[in-house]
């Protein structure tokens, strides 16, 4: 016996950009939608079939939001090494397993995971698909590929890559087609990229990109790249990537080339936004602050031209972090694509739902409530097309149905956290002869404040990038 759900009296939005349909209905069969219209009803199900009724007056109904850009395995982690070295291979398994619930319960039916650790990636998407864990649909990769210079050769050369850090390093072509070809064998769904983390330098040759992108595509899966420079989103755009992530300075004529390609761009915003607007209230310091809303405030001009230009941009948020909590600001990366690239509210959804499918596979079938597509679907207590925040807050998320199943949440229990294993700190602080008997100084300095050569050159590179954007 089929099992049905019919959402009726809603104003539907369905992803494609359409306007909204007001007293409308939207008829589930087991995992697809059948019926989208006002003429929608109980005529097209079989007489003593039990039926669901959600009764959507006065609210929204649209479909569940897709985060391009969560990793899973990141653990909500407050520096590099808590990411990284102190919480075992299996307990960060059962941490992401935990975490990606929330993610569901925020209204996001659909995520990929760029990478991470191990293959945990791997494991958290086949629990779902088995129905051991409670989450959405689901792609991954495993650790980022990256050379001595890019996005995850974190530590000094004396230490090394660890197993368990979330990236491999691989410096020659040979070595990263051997890794593309080991992490397909154990299961991923696409290739990361790590160039290099500012954009300022170019990680990668040109041909290794593309070694790794012919790679990829003979194993019939996807590849993406962290490329925040123009120099690294033309080289991701000439090996003929699946998607591209950032690309907070792009010169124009990179922008016509990715435009040409059709390649969409995860503009990923979420995580600069919170560090820059809400970071004081967690102690991130001020020019670093600073830095990154002057960064955003110049990938404006390159999201505004790559819209212009008809760059497709689709939702990711960097999902993971300590400053982006699972379950917390998914939806939120809609507001910033308003903001930031002048995106109205209905095409801010359509990038989070319609657009965005494209990162959960050809057989995901899923963005949009059209018949015959997959019945991922929320229904909202609100007008997103008025208020898009309301999207952001979750009591305002009354339905969630994922995989054509209505999901059911313990929200008293989901509010806990649970972070990785915090660093090993000694002293959160100098303790000097001064401090204690002479007053010290008027203010002890911050042990996350610009005290070190890498914060200090982090700094630097955020000017750097900020500035080559505008004058671009």
């Amino acid at each position: 016996m089929a099992s049905w759900i019919l959402i009726s009296g809603g104003s539907v939005i369905d992803g494609t950009g359409a306007p909204p349909v007001d007293d409308c209905s939207v008829l589930v069969q087991d995992d697809e939608i059948v019926g989208v219209g006002t003429g929608v009803g109980d005529g097209s199900i079989p007489r003593g079939e039990t039926v669901t009724r959600i009764d959507a007056s006065g609210k929204t109904v649209m479909p569940g939001l897709i985060d391009a850009h969560c990793h899973t395995s990141f653990g909500e982690a407050r520096m590099q090494e808590e990411q990284d070295l102190y919480t075992s291979h299996e307990l960060r398994t059962l941490r992401s397993a935990w975490n990606v619930t929330k993610v569901l319960r925020s209204g996001v039916t659909g995520i990929s995971d760029p990478g991470g650790s191990y293959f945990i990636g791997v494991g958290v998407r086949e629990g779902i698909a088995e129905g051991l864990i409670q989450g959405p649909r689901m792609t991954t990769a495993g650790r980022f590929l990256s050379t001595s210079n890019g996005i995850s050769d974190f530590y000094p050369s004396s230490v090394g890559v660890p197993d368990s850090s979330i990236g491999k390093v691989v410096n020659t072509a040979d070595e990263m087609v051997t890794e593309v070809r080991h992490q397909v064998k154990n299961g991923v769904d696409l290739i990361k990229i790590g160039d290099s983390p500012m954009g300022d330098i170019e990680a990668f040759s040109g041909d290794e990109i593309k070694a790794m992108s012919d790679a990829v595509h003979r194993l019939n899966k996807c590849i993406t790249m962290h490329a925040r420079g123009s120099n690294n989103v033309d080289s991701a755009v000439a090996a003929e990537l699946d998607w591209i992530m950032h690309g907070n300075a792009m010169r124009d004529d990179t922008i016509e080339r990715l435009a040409d390609s059709q390649i969409p761009l995860c503009p990923a915003l979420l995580l600069l936004g919170n560090l820059g607007e809400f970071g004081e209230a967690v102690g991130v310091p001020g020019p670093k602050r600073s830095a990154y809303l002057r960064l955003l405030d110049a990938t404006a001009e390159s999201l505004h031209k790559a819209r212009e230009a008809g760059v497709t941009l689709i939702t990711g948020t960097d999902t993971g972090f300590a400053c982006t909590p699972y379950g917390e600001w998914h939806a939120r990366e809609l507001e910033l694509l308003m903001r930031y690239a002048g995106m109205s509210a209905l095409e801010a959804i359509k990038a989070a739902t319609h657009d965005c499918a494209v990162v959960l596979g050809e057989g995901a079938n899923t963005g949009a409530l059209k018949a015959g597509m997959g019945a991922d679907i929320i229904v909202v207590d609100g007008d997103p097309l008025a208020d898009i925040t309301v999207l952001q807050q979750k009591q305002r998320i009354e339905t969630v149905i994922c995989r054509g199943e209505v999901q059911a949440f313990d929200d008293e229990v989901l509010a806990q956290r649970r972070p990785y294993n915090a660093a090993q700190h000694i002293s959160p602080g100098d303790i000097t002869y001064d401090a204690v008997f002479n007053g010290g100084p008027p203010e002890q300095p911050d042990a996350r404040d610009f005290s070190t050569d890498g914060e200090r050159e982090l700094l630097d590179e955020l000017e750097e990038l900020a500035a080559g954007s505008r004058s671009e």
